[in-house]
């Protein structure tokens, strides 16, 4: 029997417990229900948002990151390590939201840089430098270049293409969506469409768990 080796990061385990979902009848306000359901989809579904994964995977993780979140740049290795216990099962995709102080300018140089086919190389880049370009939560927009050197970007480029028509459609359109949805906070996240009952590592690892199973990624306890 194959099961998800477990992976403990801070102390927490990735579990894949089951959890019972109750269902209740449709009344009079089914309609507004399914109009406030299919603009939820609609939100989570952008089809501009990087994506890594198997495009055809049975679950799919939605997060909402800002660049300057501590908390984001914790759980991102995290989430990266699960998917590679189960491979072509899991996909994730990234919406950008500046919650923290100066956060806009990283946002648009996670969006440029896309337009070197380098967005996950920058993500990651950021996410590990994070303390060199921010300070008591605010950020420095003159250390994030010298912080993302070693990714190749073409740093001409992308000073340029930050200010694109493109670029500041889908960050409009990440900010839309997460009013939406109601974020907010950093990471949030959403996995096939469900929110966490509580923030934490656990309950997310449970969370993506239930649907591996759901969907006989991985088999039943």
């Amino acid at each position: 029997m194959t099961h998800i080796r477990n992976v403990r990061s801070s102390g927490l385990v990735l579990s894949a417990a089951l959890l019972l979902a109750s269902c209740g009848e449709a009344g009079d306000e089914a309609q507004p229900v399914q109009d406030e359901a299919a603009a939820r989809s609609a939100a989570l579904a952008s089809e501009n948002a990087p994506s890594y994964g198997d495009p055809n995977a049975k679950v799919h993780i939605v997060e909402f990151l800002d660049p300057a979140c501590e908390t984001c740049a914790v759980f991102y290795p995290m989430v990266k390590e699960w998917m590679s216990q189960v491979p072509g099962e899991i996909r994730l995709s990234v919406r950008h939201v500046a919650f923290h102080s100066g956060a806009e300018h990283a946002v648009k140089v996670l969006e440029a840089s896309r337009q070197q086919g380098k967005y996950w190389e920058t993500l990651e880049a950021l996410l590990a430098s994070q303390k060199q370009w921010t300070q008591h939560h605010t950020v420095l927009p003159e250390k994030i270049g010298p912080a993302i050197a070693g990714v190749g970007l073409d740093m001409d480029k992308l000073m340029a293409d930050m200010n694109s028509i493109e670029a500041l459609v889908r960050v409009e359109q990440d900010k839309k969506d997460a009013v939406l949805l109601r974020v907010s906070k950093t990471p949030t996240y959403f996995v096939n469409g469900r929110p966490l009952p509580s923030f934490g590592a656990q309950q997310l690892a449970n969370l993506i768990g239930e649907e591996l199973q759901k969907h006989g990624a991985i088999p039943q306890r």
